[in-house]
């Protein structure tokens, strides 16, 4: 019953090409709009430019959470359409192919993605969330070797404070430096070179920088009297700020495992208002893993155009409804968390409409004789191209008419 025919393995390469396409295109669409934010925010940060991509690796997990229900849902869509196109689908349904039998494949497809939305929203999505905001801490605190800004003051510890003209090599050739540094007895340095570079030492709390051609101005405690020497190279040890340990991975549901949410949910030591939010975060998890079931008879009933039609209306309509479904339960989420709705409600009324419309879809294509589900939808549309079609060309032949008027005077 379970084995694979032929024709399984000819429908499963049809769906994994668009699959894993469009899967792909998903996520970097996804991605491309906070990559250009996080470049923004490293800059401004003075950070390292490799960062964004650790920072985009730790924010993939999140968006593949819906990248891979469309992936899915367009890998079968598309096979099953270009079937129907071919009148593959007509001879297989002559020869006695229920579409039940034709749904063997998509379900293991569903089955497995399923498997794997499981892993990323219930595991790997907390701990690479946590990661992403552990990221951002080290980049603001310095942690990440945040770089000296040209033309500004920076802070380099406790009194010491440094300025630069001009870097070159990435930071290991500055120009034009001013370094002013003073100790708790009220000694201070000030400091002019024409060039410097931090150098490592075996502290790894302390770096040495190294100033060449410059002036050194010394002031002693106070009514003492400044010294002024002049050098072609000084070390100047730098103590580098402490930097505070990031916060443990819990605070926030988004960091949170499904175990942990459970632990939350029917824990006794956890206030109602955690619960409601556990629940809500919890609910909405579970539910973006079981929708992968019902994608197939969504792709099935919409991939299959309507006779002597090549629309893809379907397409169109099957990436609206998964994208509107997607947002109502983050809507709901939100919601749930606040208190405005129950939290379970908020999440399973959207998935039981979600399989109703479905199911409704896919009976009218698979049971209802001559059934096309989005065959009037796509005769309403069908005529409104037309119609616009028709007013383009009719304003095109009078622009043309207007022409040879004016041009024969």
């Amino acid at each position: 019953m379970f084995a694979l025919t032929r024709f399984d393995r000819y429908l499963a390469r049809l769906i994994i090409v668009p699959l894993f396409a469009s899967l792909v295109i998903a996520a970097m669409l996804l991605l491309l709009d906070r990559m250009l934010r996080l470049f923004d925010f490293v800059m401004t940060e003075g950070g390292p430019v490799s960062v964004v991509w650790r920072m985009l690796g730790n924010l993939l997990p999140e968006y593949l959470s819906l990248g891979i229900p469309i992936g899915v849902m367009m890998g079968i869509l598309m096979a099953f359409r270009k079937l129907a196109l071919s009148s593959e689908l007509d001879a297989l349904r002559a020869v006695g192919i229920s579409y039940n039998r034709l749904l063997r494949v998509p379900f293991l497809f569903a089955t497995f993605f399923a498997l794997v939305n499981f892993g990323i929203v219930g595991f790997l999505q907390p701990v690479s969330r946590y990661a992403y905001e552990n990221l951002q801490f080290e980049l603001r605190s310095g942690a990440l070797g945040a770089s000296v800004k040209v033309g500004e003051f920076a802070s380099l510890g406790k009194g010491m404070t440094l300025r630069v003209e001009e870097s070159k090599k990435q930071g290991a050739d500055l120009r034009g430096l001013f370094v002013r540094a003073q100790d708790k007895d009220g000694q201070s340095v000030a400091v002019t070179a024409a060039q410097g570079t931090f150098l490592s030492t075996d502290d790894p709390d302390v770096i040495l920088l190294r100033l060449k051609n410059g002036t050194l101005v010394h002031t002693p405690k106070e009514g003492g009297v400044p010294r002024v020497l002049s050098f072609e190279q000084h070390d100047l040890p730098v103590n580098l700020p402490a930097i505070s340990n990031f916060r443990k991975r819990g605070q926030g549901n988004l960091e949170k495992t499904l175990p942990e949410l459970a632990a939350t949910i029917f824990g006794s030591d956890a206030t109602p208002e955690a619960r409601r939010d556990a629940s809500a975060t919890f609910n909405r998890r579970l539910v973006q893993c079981l929708v992968m079931f019902v994608l197939p008879f969504l792709s099935v009933a919409l991939g299959v155009p309507p006779k002597r039609s090549t629309s893809a209306l379907g397409v169109f309509i099957a990436l609206i409804a998964l994208v509107t479904f997607h947002k109502l339960t983050e809507y709901g989420e939100r919601m749930g968390s606040l208190g405005r709705i129950d939290p379970v409600l908020a999440q399973w009324v959207p998935f039981l409409g979600f399989i109703a419309l479905s199911l409704w879809l896919y009976r009218s294509l698979a049971y209802v004789p001559g059934g096309q589900p989005i065959g009037a939808l796509d005769r309403w549309f069908g005529k409104i191209g037309a119609a616009l079609s028709g007013l383009a060309a009719r304003l095109v032949r009078r622009d043309n008419w207007r022409d040879d008027a004016l041009s024969a005077g």
